[in-house]
């Protein structure tokens, strides 16, 4: 166990080692819990949040969750179900919180961030976020 989260905070400290190499820009963090994924924009001049986001925040959304869509195409709607976004798988619910971290940096003047996973892999929910964050128009 303590080997493991060791590893874990090293790797997480090898990303922002790298991240702070471009630190004229804000970095985009990432949390991944067994239940929710959570994302903020950090300021690390100020040291202060300026976005976030998390998928408790998905009820006013809805992400359709349709059988037959393979894994990951999520579809957006702007009708509001709150039971819509729970149904919905993780990956789908992490795509549409890229999208709504997307709205909200644009809403406050944010374009370009670093992308800081932590310790996860380039993987799955945390792919779907980008993936999602970038379609939404911030650039990383």
């Amino acid at each position: 166990m303590k080997y493991q989260s060791l590893a874990k905070t090293r790797r997480a400290m090898r990303v922002r080692a790298k991240i702070r190499e471009t630190a004229n820009r804000p970095r985009l963090s990432v949390f991944r819990s067994g239940k929710f994924t959570y994302a903020q924009i950090i300021s690390d001049e100020k040291g202060i949040t300026l976005v976030s986001v998390s998928e408790k925040e998905l009820k006013a959304s809805k992400v359709s969750n349709s059988v037959n869509k393979p894994a990951g195409k999520a579809k957006l709607t702007t009708e509001k179900s709150p039971a819509a976004a729970v149904q919905a798988g993780k990956t789908q619910r992490a795509l549409a919180l890229g999208a709504l971290l997307a709205k909200k940096a644009a809403e406050k003047g944010i374009k370009e961030v670093s992308f800081d996973r932590g310790h996860y892999r380039y993987h799955g929910r945390i792919k779907a976020l980008a993936d999602s964050a970038r379609q939404g128009g911030l650039i990383f």
